[in-house]
């Protein structure tokens, strides 16, 4: 069972990053199309993977997640790794929510930064994964 809670949960992870990644670089583009039928374009790109995509992987990344840690509690709760992992999912959720933020702005007309604010904040998924991966694969502390 162990094995199939870690298999689901990657695949939904692998999901999920899949729009932490392409969502913000939509909103390079849109940065740069405040109004008309490509905003338009973007407006249903951006709600549809936010909603569809993206809500329900973080969903079921972090329900699988929680099962991982049931069935192991014994050995997680004295690792560090594994708490400051824990602290960069709760970043990665708050990003989350962020971009659900910036989705009703760029919904609303109401975006005010430049598409190269949208290029640097674009990189924030990546490097967090690069950390998370770290932690669990070469458990350091």
């Amino acid at each position: 069972m162990f094995l199939w809670f870690k298999a689901l949960h990657i695949i939904a992870m692998v999901s999920w990053f899949a729009g932490l990644f392409y969502l913000p670089r939509l909103f390079v583009y849109h940065a740069n199309q405040p109004s008309g039928l490509v905003h338009e374009q973007f407006v249903m790109m951006e709600r549809k993977l936010y909603r569809y995509i993206m809500w329900p992987a973080m969903i079921v990344t972090v329900s699988f997640g929680i099962g991982l840690v049931y069935l192991e509690w014994a050995v997680l709760a004295d690792s560090l790794w594994f708490w400051l992992k824990m602290g960069l999912v709760t970043v990665l959720i708050g990003f989350h929510l962020h971009n659900g933020h910036v989705v009703t702005n760029f919904a609303a007309g109401r975006n005010q930064r430049p598409h190269t604010f949208y290029r640097k904040y674009n990189e924030i998924p990546t490097l967090i994964l690069l950390a998370i991966i770290v932690l669990v694969v070469i458990r350091p502390f």
